[in-house]
């Protein structure tokens, strides 16, 4: 992955530390990215793990955490009951903060539904200044299954630390 530079300092996948100036409020302090490339078929209408999950470790208990998700090849094939839907939940650690997603798309009986990607966005406070893990939970309706990675895509997680 290149590296970027964000204020005079490398910011790339590996977490560097923003070092050349004092950050002012707003400023990108760090970037993470994880990604999961692995096809997976979700069969669970509870929440479950995907396997996408980043970690960071902020600088200061008052920055914000910025969590990028891009979840790619996703493919609900046709068949069984109207209402088929997924949803998608985001965890710091094993706390819920966030559902990023009630219902991300509909299904009816005689339909596929498919989508090249899906992507959202949280800003969350964690106010602390441990490493922090962040991931995805998904869950189907009715037991049908969700298919992710299809086609060897690779879904993303991407952390950025925001100075307060």
């Amino acid at each position: 992955m290149p590296v970027s530079t964000i204020n005079g300092a490398s910011a790339g996948s590996s977490g560097t530390i923003l070092t050349t100036t004092s950050p002012k409020a707003g400023n990108v302090i760090q970037v993470v990215q994880s990604t999961y490339a692995t096809g997976v078929s979700i069969t669970s209408s509870s929440y479950v793990d995907l396997g996408l999950s980043a970690s960071i470790t902020p600088t200061s208990s008052s920055s914000k955490i910025l969590v990028i998700v891009s979840v790619q090849g996703l493919y609900l094939p046709s068949g069984g009951s109207n209402n088929d839907s997924i949803g998608v939940k985001l965890l710091r650690g094993s706390t819920d903060i966030n559902i990023m997603a009630g219902q991300l798309f509909y299904r009816n009986s005689t339909s596929v539904a498919q989508t090249g990607a899906s992507y959202a966005s949280y800003l969350d406070s964690p106010a602390t200044t441990s490493s922090t893990t962040y991931k995805i939970q998904w869950r189907t309706e009715n037991s049908r299954p969700v298919n992710v990675n299809v086609g060897g895509e690779t879904s993303t997680m991407t952390l950025m630390e925001i100075a307060a």
